[in-house]
């Protein structure tokens, strides 16, 4: 299993200048992916000029959505073109889309889009990007991305569309956080089933995420960041987010053995604290679970 961080977008008050620091130490100590969020109605960063900023810093630790609000994009042809010039800049292999309509009413609203329609809007995106960077389109989009066929797709939500897409166009599954281990593997089960049923080989990828703060104010950091982001969601939510989060190296070690023994192929740890201190904190306690900081990037099977 390998593990991948999260920026720590979601956390008020973030400065953007964070994110160039992050993606370098997190490549130099090895993290397999680097991940940004994405929300309208909030601080966050906007993820692909963040992953854009992040390709710049970096040579070989992927970029990935986790997950972008790809119906917010209502123009296919502009979302073809700005995630292959992307996928140019990060060079084949790196950057991967994780995609999801969301659950926030507020970023449509904020948009002006119908947040009851999402789910299809999302749907109609998919078809004619992929056919655009299949160079399939009506008319010519480009420049074409440099991964062929395009960024490997992933798909957010616990759905039965959410295996439709995954089956139909999918890399893999993106779980969300704050679920536990039985509901990963439930769901994961059903996907696998899917996958068989679509005819595709290989099999679908799985990646999650899990919170994490460490150090002398970890406890802070994490209510403050959690009961922020999270408070639309209820205090149960908050609380469920909270009480799951990795706060001690424990924590870290008996979160990676729960997800590993699961199957997962990839463990994100989402960061609550803005401090790149962080970073060096987590990768210290993991150790020789990470990958090397020489290893690189390949373009990823197609077929799987």
């Amino acid at each position: 299993m390998e593990i991948g961080i999260g920026l720590p977008g979601h956390v008020t008050g973030v400065e953007e200048r964070t994110v160039v620091t992050w993606a370098r130490r997190a490549e130099e100590r090895g993290f397999a992916s680097l991940i940004a969020s994405d929300r309208l109605a909030w601080s966050t960063p906007e993820p692909l000029i963040t992953l854009a900023a992040a390709a710049g810093a970096t040579e070989r630790i992927r970029l990935v959505t986790s997950v972008l609000l790809a119906p917010l994009h209502t123009n296919p042809a502009l979302f073809a073109k700005a995630t292959a010039t992307l996928d140019r800049i990060a060079g084949a292999g790196r950057l991967h889309l994780g995609l999801a309509p969301g659950a926030r009413e507020d970023d449509y609203r904020a948009s002006h889009l119908d947040f009851r329609t999402r789910g299809r809007a999302l749907d109609t995106l998919v078809e004619r990007v992929t056919a655009i960077w299949r160079g399939q389109g009506e008319q010519e989009v480009g420049p074409a991305p440099v991964t062929p066929g395009g960024p490997p797709l992933w798909f957010g939500g616990a759905s039965q569309a959410t295996l439709r897409r995954i089956a139909a166009h999918g890399t893999g599954w993106i779980a969300g956080t704050g679920g536990d281990i039985d509901e990963f593997t439930t769901f994961a089960t059903r996907l696998h089933s899917h996958w068989k049923q679509a005819g595709r080989q290989g099999r679908p990828r799985t990646r999650a995420t899990a919170m994490f703060a460490l150090g002398g104010h970890a406890q802070q950091s994490l209510a403050r960041a959690v009961n922020d982001y999270y408070a639309f969601a209820g205090p149960d939510y908050v609380r469920t987010v909270i009480d799951t989060a990795a706060t001690t190296a424990e924590a870290i070690h008996a979160t990676v053995t729960a997800h590993e023994a699961a199957g997962l192929d990839e463990l994100v740890f989402v960061g609550n604290d803005t401090d790149p201190e962080q970073i060096d904190l987590l990768a210290d306690i993991l150790g020789d679970t990470l990958t090397s900081p020489n290893s690189t990037t390949r373009t990823p099977d197609r077929s799987q």
